[in-house]
């Protein structure tokens, strides 16, 4: 081989290593870059990775199954019939009644005993809350899709049967498949059937989807099954789309006592802090006392956007606990 010849084929070969070397800077560089935009959300990229990975799980999990869920029980409140509510006279007796005997067979009436009336409770403003420590039992979403797994988490530690670190966060987001199901979301994942029974299986046995025509009588057996049960309360915020975890209240009187109490509103504990939502806002620190103002903007009627549920269109839906577990912190 000639001196001209070598000469000639080293810059070639220099160019190719060259080339290969380059592309694989570029392509570090391109992961790197990649990485730090999905992390950064620059340019919506990690909303559409998060997007990407939800719909690489859906494809793994397969069809989202059609199969039996608790149903939503749709709870009458006073207000939502117009017959007037039955209210008892006391001191007042019932008739005599007629009892065969005396003289000539003449009836006899005999007086029936007078039951003795109960004083009438005071009607007072409540002011109750389980939760002592907010912040030792909240947990922030770690993505925002996640409000349901860290909604869990925190009723479940309020009750101590969790904790609010991110591993138990991603355990339950991991067993979703376990128990969604088409009736209760026709896009697969987390609907309020598939929180009572995740609560059921983590020991908070009871709780049940419950829907009421209006705010304010949702926010009234919420808050009796709170007084009773000393547990949570879940309720679907945005049209169904978030979780509240609402663990007291303020009312005008005793909800348990009075019927018609009139509730001022909540407190709640938010997993979308401290996130801010381009839709609903600023959200707030746990233990919030939310208001009316706050309840009417955020707290509405169930409507989603990926079909019809007949059992929980136009409703307020809660997520609702019929006995006492665990022990509130």
């Amino acid at each position: 081989m000639s001196d001209t010849s070598l000469t000639a084929t080293l810059p070639r070969r220099l160019t190719w290593r060259r080339a290969v070397v380059a592309a694989l800077v570029l392509g570090s560089v391109g992961i790197l870059v990649a990485g730090v935009a999905v992390s950064t959300d620059t340019l919506g990229a990690g909303d559409l990775f998060e997007r990407a990975v939800a719909r690489i799980d859906r494809l793994l999990a397969g069809p989202v199954p059609d199969r039996p869920a608790p149903a939503t029980i749709i709870v009458e409140t006073p207000e939502d019939s117009e017959e007037p509510e039955p209210t008892a006279s006391p001191g007042t007796s019932p008739s005599p009644s007629p009892v065969a005997g005396g003289s000539a067979g003449i009836p006899t009436l005999v007086p029936v005993p007078t039951a003795t009336p109960q004083p009438t409770p005071a009607r007072v403003p409540v002011d109750f809350d389980i939760v002592k420590d907010h912040d030792a039992v909240f947990a922030h979403e770690l993505k925002d899709t996640w409000c349901v797994p860290a909604g869990l988490q925190m009723v479940l530690a309020v009750l101590g049967l969790g904790d609010t670190s991110n591993a138990f966060q991603r355990e339950l987001q991991g067993r979703v498949h376990e128990w969604e199901s088409y009736r209760d979301a026709h896009d697969g994942l987390w609907g309020p059937s598939a929180m009572a029974l995740a609560l059921e299986d983590y020991g908070a046995t009871g709780y049940e989807v419950r829907g009421y025509k209006t705010r304010q009588g949702a926010l009234r057996d919420a808050a009796k099954a709170i007084e009773k049960t000393r547990s949570p309360v879940i309720l679907l915020a945005w049209r169904g789309a978030h979780t509240w975890v609402m663990t007291g209240f303020r009312a005008d009187a005793d909800p348990a006592k009075f019927p018609n109490a009139k509730l001022s509103g909540a407190y709640i504990l938010d997993p979308w802090y401290p996130d801010v939502s381009s839709i609903w806002g600023r959200s707030d620190p746990p233990g919030t006392f939310q208001d009316n103002a706050e309840m009417i903007r955020n707290y509405l009627p169930w409507r989603r956007p990926e079909g019809k549920y007949p059992e929980r269109d136009g409703l307020f839906i809660a997520v609702v606990p019929t006995v006492k577990v665990g022990a509130a912190r």
